[in-house]
């Protein structure tokens, strides 16, 4: 590949500041979750479970299924973006992937919870999908694809009796390892990382049909983007209105009838799993209608009587890879062994309210890093990589830069 010049275009300040929101959610449920070390030890306390609760019912899964979705506008818009200059992009997205995944890789040593990989993998079957020219056709695609298709096909064959759709998911059984919880080094942590860390990583992704959703979602973000939802916002006023009131109507219906209908799938000690399957599903569909309430909401308030304070988001939305990274170089010292080892000892509240410090914190430093560079430092990385050159422009040379091309997950 030959480096190109590379040029600039007005950023969409909304689509910054939704992907900065979905980073706060993402960072506010690694906080109880105590970067995952909740699990070995979860809260009894009815206080501090309500606090675990607020935050857990409101962002997981929700706030990455936000993130997955801005990546596939992201992924549009580069390709677009590339087309209009009369260039196939294809092939260095592929490496802009393959340079994604490799940061993640590197990430996950630290943090076994990595999203990176999972985004950088899924990224490749986008790449098929952006020369189908059918919206319908694409939307269709991501429909199915969000209905969750091989869970619904691992209940069918576990009502059937196969043993491998009734056994237990991998990441149900395999504990948390000691190393993370007492006495372990930092290199024992490294290592169970690498090792038992991406089975249990890629064993969820897999087993809870998460990757199912993320590409059902970055095709619907992908055809967001080829529709300008986000480049041409005043067209799509109604719209907005009308999707809040369907996402609202959908959450209503699925939380009425869903556990109702998942009561209807046989169960028994020997073939428990179809069921707990089924709830999956359930619980699947139920976080995508919290999902775009909380997409529709936002860009309601952020195009209405909200911009003012939201627009704050849209700096930590142009580093999200940064302060994702950060996050966990901070964090995960706090709860692991290897560090403070807090996660035995601190509340739910405490690391919620925590997070919200941290954050702030997030957003002032954004504003301040931009007031004076172009790229957060993964950011512009991650770019003169893609394009394998460091004629990739850092700081700012002027008082206010304007113009920035997409660089975001």
């Amino acid at each position: 590949m030959v480096a190109q010049k590379i040029d600039f275009v007005p950023r969409m300040e909304g689509l910054d500041a939704l992907r900065g929101f979905a980073l706060f959610g993402l960072f506010m449920v690694h906080m109880p979750e105590l970067y995952e070390l909740y699990w070995s030890h979860p809260t009894s306390d009815p206080v501090q479970l309500l606090w675990h609760d607020l935050v857990f019912d409101t962002f997981a899964d929700k706030a990455f299924a936000l993130l997955a979705l801005c990546f596939g506008v992201s992924f549009f818009i580069i390709m677009d973006r590339s087309a209009r200059r009369g260039v196939d992009f294809t092939g260095r997205f592929i490496w802009r992937l393959v340079v994604l995944g490799a940061i993640g890789l590197a990430h996950s040593l630290w943090y076994r919870g990595d999203v990176l990989q999972v985004l950088a993998l899924m990224g490749m079957f986008l790449l098929p999908f952006y020369r189908v020219r059918s919206n319908r056709v694409i939307i269709a695609i991501a429909f199915f694809l969000l209905l969750q298709p091989m869970l619904v096909l691992k209940m069918i064959c576990g009502l059937n009796g196969a043993a491998w759709a009734n056994a237990a998911p991998y990441f149900w059984t395999s504990p948390t390892p000691q190393a993370y919880l007492s006495g372990g080094s930092l290199l024992e942590t490294l290592r169970m990382n690498w090792t038992d860390g991406h089975l249990v990583t890629w064993g969820f992704m897999v087993e809870s049909g998460r990757l199912s959703q993320i590409l059902g979602l970055s095709l619907v973000g992908m055809v967001l983007g080829r529709i300008g939802f986000f480049s041409d916002a005043a067209r799509f006023v109604g719209a907005r209105y009308a999707g809040l009131a369907l996402a609202v109507l959908a959450l209503a219906s699925i939380l009425h009838w869903g556990q109702a209908l998942v009561a209807l799938v046989p169960a028994s000690p020997a073939m428990f799993m179809p069921r707990s399957v089924a709830g999956t599903v359930e619980g699947s569909l139920t976080s995508l209608c919290i999902m775009s309430v909380l997409l529709f909401g936002f860009l309601l308030l952020y195009y209405g009587p909200g911009k003012a304070a939201l627009k704050l988001l849209a700096p930590v939305g142009r580093m999200t890879l940064t302060l994702y990274v950060g996050q966990s170089l901070v964090f995960v010292p706090v709860f692991y062994s290897f560090g403070l080892g807090l996660h035995a000892t601190m509340l739910q509240s405490t690391a919620v309210l925590l997070g919200l410090a941290a954050f702030a914190v997030q957003v002032v430093f954004a504003h301040w890093w931009f007031g004076r560079f172009t790229y957060g430092p993964l950011e512009w990385l991650w770019r003169a990589a893609t394009y394998q050159t460091l004629d990739v422009p850092f700081r700012n040379r002027l008082p206010v830069i304007a113009e920035n091309r997409s660089g975001a997950w």
